[in-house]
């Protein structure tokens, strides 16, 4: 393998948290999760703690820990995030891949671009961790995989594709994808993004963090470093990002979910290829069981081999 699965899963969780921090105005005071993130982290645990998806004990826990969840139609784009863990812990079965990232995008949200985009983000990444992905068929293998829609997403990515193939530049990408229907057009922004600078983490996010509004490019970050950050993995993050995420500078909250996004993909890997107990280790966890600090955990395994699901 070019990267370990580890090191995927963390550059895919770390590239969502960068992605959104990287887009925060200096007159904003940085928040590390927004309610989406939350409710990733909440999806992330009964994950852990169940070993399977299972959405009515997502949505208790929601409840229990954001019962005033917002899904206004301002912020159902940001719900995309949440299903990331969903997308990770069932990388590996295309057709199961499909089923659930369908059920837990329609938990909080009826709106068919935000199902088409938990999708498309869905099925990129697992061809990132599969190691898989090929730029130049990626965008038609994600619209076969999202099927008959009504929606202008896979019309949208086509553009993607078309401008990428002109060696378009960030411009004329921005003038031709940008139109009313702002959902289509983050998702497919964040495409262009990832896809033209595929081999560089760094370039990726600071191209899609600071040509947008403020709105726009904390959700076009957070897919664009979700999207880049499985592909590089942690490999790709440059370490001044890294240190500066850690840094005994940085508010407490802050650096505490920066740890938090380390030791939730670890925990994520361990427990998706069947060799770790996480009730074993819950007495020494930060976040209700959801997190063992002070572990660096490395468990791989072949697809149906030594996993207990």
């Amino acid at each position: 393998m070019r990267y370990s699965l580890v090191s995927r899963f963390r550059g895919t969780l770390l590239g969502t948290l960068l992605g959104t921090n990287l887009a925060i105005t200096r007159e904003q005071q940085a928040e590390s999760f927004s309610q989406a993130g939350k409710l990733m982290l909440l999806g992330a645990k009964s994950l852990l703690e169940l070993g399977k998806l299972d959405l009515n004990d997502w949505q208790q826990r929601q409840q229990q820990i954001l019962p005033d969840l917002n899904t206004s139609n301002k912020v159902t784009l940001r719900l995309i995030i949440a299903t990331l863990p969903v997308a990770l812990f069932v990388h590996e079965h295309p057709q199961k891949l499909r089923q659930k990232l369908l059920e837990a995008s329609q938990i909080w949200s009826d709106d068919l671009v935000v199902r088409d985009g938990v999708l498309a983000i869905g099925y990129a990444i697992a061809q990132s961790l599969t190691e898989k992905l090929d730029s130049q068929t990626l965008i038609p293998q994600i619209n076969a995989f999202i099927g008959e829609t009504p929606t202008s997403l896979p019309q949208k990515l086509l553009q993607v594709n078309d401008l990428l193939a002109q060696y378009a530049g960030l411009d004329k990408a921005a003038a031709e994808l940008s139109t009313q229907d702002k959902t289509s057009s983050a998702i497919a922004m964040a495409f262009y993004y990832f896809l033209s600078t595929l081999e560089d983490f760094r370039l990726t996010l600071l191209r899609a963090t600071q040509h947008q509004r403020l709105l726009d490019s904390q959700i076009i970050g957070a897919i664009a470093g979700a999207l880049s950050g499985a592909y590089n993995s942690t490999a790709g993050i440059p370490p001044q990002w890294k240190v500066l995420s850690s840094s005994t500078d940085s508010a407490a909250e802050e650096r505490l979910n920066f740890l938090q996004v380390l030791e939730l993909a670890d925990a994520l890997v361990a427990v998706w290829s069947g060799v770790y107990s996480l009730s074993l280790h819950s007495r020494h966890s930060q976040l209700e069981g959801c997190m063992m600090p002070n572990q660096q955990v490395s468990a791989f395994a072949a697809p149906r081999v030594i996993r207990s699901r």
